[in-house]
């Protein structure tokens, strides 16, 4: 399970008529990217406050809302190194507030289970993540080529995750949502062996056509 380049491209061409008419409102990508990052932390306040329901909605509605700024960005062309880095940035800090709002809505509740299980699942998105940025920082999957190796991108974690606290938050039983963060951090850790394989794989392949 895993979302290729060309799954992406037609999701964010859905978007991309709410993303131009946001950009004629006077919006702009990094305006965008800013207002999905504030929907993204007032979701994490609702985490912290136990309104798991309501919380897990807003999370999706902005991490949602994140797909718009790059699609205005390109549909306009405004693709910056500036605006990936601003939103780069942006989704792993939301990403971060809101697993520190589970934990700390965990640890009101008395819940030391999900709490751990959050700072677990926080632990292993953010090595997703950094394995990417190093990998092309070092020059290996360039483009947006290492975003479709693995089980657990982006996508699906704000999905497993979203579902996860709306029902939980629905039926009021927090193992539902112990079993989301549990399978997240399960995901995301395969997920980052996967991509240190993929380099691997790069990095062989690459010493091979040198001594050639």
């Amino acid at each position: 399970m895993t979302i290729s380049n060309e799954s992406r491209g037609r999701i964010k061409k859905v978007f991309e008529p709410i993303a131009l008419g946001m950009g004629r409102l006077g919006l702009t990508p990094d305006g965008l990217t800013l207002i999905g990052f504030g929907i993204t932390v007032v979701g994490a306040v609702l985490l912290a406050a136990q309104l798991w329901l309501v919380g897990g909605v807003v999370v999706f509605i902005g991490g949602v809302f994140d797909m718009f700024d790059g699609t205005l960005a390109r549909a306009t062309g405004k693709v910056s190194p500036l605006g990936a880095f601003m939103d780069s940035v942006f989704d792993r800090w939301g990403e971060a507030i809101v697993y520190l709002g589970i934990a700390l809505g965990a640890a009101l509740a008395g819940n030391d289970q999900v709490a751990v299980l959050a700072t677990a699942a926080m632990g292993a998105a953010f090595m997703v993540s950094y394995t990417r940025a190093k990998s092309e920082g070092l020059g290996f999957t360039a483009g947006t080529g290492m975003a479709a190796v693995g089980v657990m991108p982006r996508e699906i974690r704000l999905v497993i995750l979203s579902l996860g606290l709306m029902v939980a938050g629905a039926t009021a039983n927090l193992t539902i949502l112990a079993g989301a963060l549990a399978i997240i951090a399960i995901g995301a850790t395969i997920t980052v062996i996967q991509r240190i394989l993929h380099v691997r794989s790069q990095a062989k392949s690459a010493a091979t056509t040198s001594t050639h």
